[in-house]
């Protein structure tokens, strides 16, 4: 299904994006990949057009096309309480406008059926204090898919995939963080590899600008304080 493919992601030299990277490989496509931290494809930072425009170069060098690009990468550098104007601006360039001029430095260069996958989060409609840098991305990289799906619609599919709570470190979380969940479990790296695998494929050809939640339904359940074992103790 993805033998061949040219697929390229940012963030990759962790979690999630590191999980895609390894998935794609497994599965026989030529993967480029990019991050600001040590990795095995190219090192760069998004903030800086003419790394986005090498990265172009580089990958173009090599195929004269590519199939999936995926908008990985995020920064957050805090909220209202924590985050200067250069923290917010430096979130906005990694989290959306790196997505933005990516997709358009490679709009003209997609195989037929290509498509892009933006990253966005649950966090683009819920929050938790001092969050703004981080949900005001992912507010922005949702709008922007549905945006790219009507602008390229005919000549790439566009949407994005909303994780909820993904554990990209193995840790042993009790029970309660599990159950609080309707699936009974935290996501893992996988659960997404395989969404994007879905969207990257035919098997999505009649899907754009969508978000897909992969959440474990738990952006679903309602709260109330002494409900279902549900106690509120903050102020």
């Amino acid at each position: 299904m993805m033998k061949d493919k040219v697929v390229v992601i940012t963030g990759v030299a962790r979690g999630i994006g590191q999980r895609l990277a390894e998935g794609f490989e497994n599965l026989g496509a030529h993967v480029y990949g990019i991050d600001i931290l040590e990795n095995p494809y190219m090192m760069g930072d998004l903030k800086d057009d003419a790394v986005l425009i090498a990265l172009k170069e580089h990958v173009l060098s090599k195929h004269k096309t590519i199939d999936i690009l995926i908008n990985n990468a995020v920064l957050s550098s805090g909220g209202i309480d924590s985050c200067d104007r250069q923290g917010f601006e430096d979130a906005l360039n990694v989290g959306v406008i790196a997505p933005f001029r990516l997709s358009q430095l490679f709009k003209d260069h997609f195989s037929e059926g290509g498509s892009i996958i933006n990253m966005s989060s649950t966090r683009y409609r819920l929050s938790q204090p001092d969050t703004e840098s981080y949900t005001a991305v992912k507010g922005a990289i949702t709008s922007l898919t549905h945006a790219l799906a009507v602008s390229l619609a005919g000549k790439v599919r566009v949407n994005a995939i909303a994780p909820g709570w993904i554990d990209c470190s193995e840790t042993l979380w009790d029970p309660q963080d599990h159950h609080q969940h309707p699936v009974k479990r935290i996501g893992s790296p996988e659960d997404i590899l395989n969404t994007v695998l879905f969207l990257g494929s035919d098997m999505s050809s009649f899907v754009t600008g969508e978000v897909i939640h992969v959440d474990g339904g738990m952006s679903k359940q309602m709260i109330y304080h002494n409900d279902y074992g549900w106690t509120y103790n903050g102020e």
